[in-house]
């Protein structure tokens, strides 16, 4: 099968199977996306949703938050991942949107890279999920599963090269559907420690699950007796 091949039945899956594919972070405004996506930074998305509403009650918006002192904003994130430097981070943006943006989120990559505590993957979901450019955010399941699934080479070593080979093969319009797909199939099915390949309906085209099966059945012929898979 060639990459080309492997890109348009993947992609085909994931059409029928997650036709309406989105964030699964809670939020009422591009601002309260932000914060959201920032906090999720090595956190789970279930926790995040857990926290933000009182926040987001507390803090509404960019200039609310703006007026609060980083001690006080740690008080509703104490749960999250790296809280210190978080509420840091979140204070010095809204101040930030404030002084530059008017208290609004911008939509150019520059200036949202300028913001504290944005990196090139927030920057890019923010793009996509709130202004619908075709951006793709790398994050650690994005970046395991196109591995996985033999979307990019072993030379995508990093977050950037990943993105760039993924978007070089993926269609435009799909582009920032295509972050979701792989986000959620890493979250729920292909996941970090052991990837369910038995309820996984790529096996056909995933080198991965190919490999898996072939050294399953090496070990079962050569008189293992476990028959297991491996982790």
């Amino acid at each position: 099968m060639t990459k080309k091949q492997r890109y348009e039945a993947i992609l085909s899956y994931f059409r029928k199977e997650m036709p309406e594919a989105d964030t699964e972070l809670e939020f009422g405004s591009i601002f309260q996306l932000l914060v959201a996506v920032v906090l999720s930074a090595q956190c789970t998305d279930k926790r995040i949703n857990q926290v933000t509403p009182e926040l987001f009650r507390q803090y509404p918006d960019a200039k609310a938050m703006a007026k609060a002192e980083v001690d006080e904003v740690l008080e509703y994130i104490k749960s999250v991942s790296y809280p210190n430097a978080k509420a840091e981070h979140l204070v010095k943006m809204a101040r930030m949107l404030v002084e530059r943006h008017n208290g609004e989120v911008p939509a150019d990559m520059n200036q949202l890279l300028d913001l504290p505590g944005v990196g090139r993957k927030t920057a890019n979901v923010i793009q996509s999920v709130a202004f619908g450019k075709s951006t793709m955010a790398v994050d650690t399941h994005v970046f395991r599963v196109s591995h996985r699934l033999g979307l990019v080479s072993a030379k995508a070593d990093n977050p950037l090269k990943v993105e760039q080979e993924l978007v070089k093969n993926i269609p435009v319009e799909d582009i920032p559907r295509a972050h979701h797909w792989l986000l959620l199939h890493g979250r729920y099915v292909c996941t970090a420690r052991r990837p369910h390949c038995e309820r996984c309906g790529l096996n056909g085209v995933c080198p991965s699950a190919t490999h898996a099966a072939s050294h399953a059945a090496n070990l079962s012929s050569s008189g293992d007796g476990s028959g297991s898979q491996p982790a």
